[in-house]
């Protein structure tokens, strides 16, 4: 496999997204986002022979989410409302008391072809296991989780007296590229 090693991780490797979807009677007034997390580091442990010996410790930086794009909205997101967005966004995670998020695991299983990663997720000082799901293709650790911001205390943002909400499942991605450090 070749990619045994430690790595250390960041926005220059590959993309960390959220995506998040609406609900509620008014979903049409609003978008599907994507949301780039644009400043984080991580540091990874992969042992592809064994599993179970791999980790990752992820660190975001909770006040660096931008829309990079908004679907299936009546009309297109302009910047103001990127802005908009971006402000909410940090109203609703309280980046001010808790300016990071942060992702440590606890065990891996599977195969590089199909791994799972059970780790803890850490928001606004709330901790909660969530699942990992990734593979690794061509030297890029590709995969994502599902995380539903309740359990985590976030009441997912809604406009329009309620009518427009946002789902309370996002889905987080990632595309990495494993490059090891000197």
């Amino acid at each position: 496999m070749g990619i045994a090693g430690a790595y250390r991780l960041g926005p220059e490797s590959g993309r960390l997204l959220v995506h998040t979807t609406r609900t509620g009677l008014g979903a049409k007034a609003g978008h599907d986002l994507s949301i780039e997390v644009t400043r984080w580091h991580a540091r990874a442990t992969v042992d592809p022979a064994t599993p179970a010996n791999s980790s990752v410790t992820v660190e975001l930086d909770a006040d660096s989410f931008e829309v990079r794009e908004g679907t299936g909205g009546v009309k297109p997101l302009t910047d103001a409302d990127r802005a908009e967005i971006n402000k909410t966004l940090g109203e609703i995670l309280s980046t001010a008391q808790h300016p990071t998020i942060t992702f440590q695991s606890r065990r891996v299983d599977g195969s590089a072809g199909s791994f799972t990663c059970d780790g803890e997720l850490t928001i606004m000082g709330v901790t909660r296991p969530v699942l990992v799901e990734g593979r690794v293709v061509d030297g890029r650790i590709v995969g994502g989780a599902s995380v539903v911001q309740s359990r985590w205390g976030i009441r997912p943002h809604s406009a329009f007296f309620g009518a427009l909400k946002l789902s309370d499942e996002v889905k987080i991605d990632f595309d990495v590229t494993l490059t090891p450090h000197g």
